[in-house]
């Protein structure tokens, strides 16, 4: 199977600072492409997850505003947590399984989920 390339987001934070949450991959997988799917966040998730989703909503944000981006490095487990709200498919079809999928941040539901992202 040939191995798909991605781009590479230069600049974004690789990790939430000072934590163990990946917010990038260094290269991409050679298994295939690991789909984003989207993960049901619940109210009584721990806090450090939830801060993890506040700094990746943040890195977005500031790297790619309300512009479309290409997933490219960005990390899929990361990416699900926020996919199907705060951060939808910006084509349509949308491959999920693809490094070249685009995506968007839907602004209002971000506003409303993470509103110190946009104080």
């Amino acid at each position: 199977m040939p191995r798909e390339e991605m781009v590479k987001h230069r600049g974004f934070p690789g990790r939430l600072a000072g934590t163990d949450f990946q917010f990038t991959l260094r290269r991409a997988n050679p298994r295939g492409v690991t789909p984003i799917v989207a993960r049901e966040r619940h109210a009584d998730r721990r806090a450090p997850d939830r801060r993890a989703d506040l700094g990746f909503m943040l890195a977005l944000w500031e790297h790619f505003g309300d512009e479309p981006f290409v997933r490219g490095n960005l990390d899929a487990g990361r990416l699900s947590w926020l996919f199907g709200r705060e951060v939808v498919a910006a084509e349509d079809p949308f491959d999920p399984a693809s490094y070249d999928a685009l995506l968007r941040i839907d602004v209002d539901r971000a506003r409303a989920a993470f509103p110190e992202v946009f104080e």
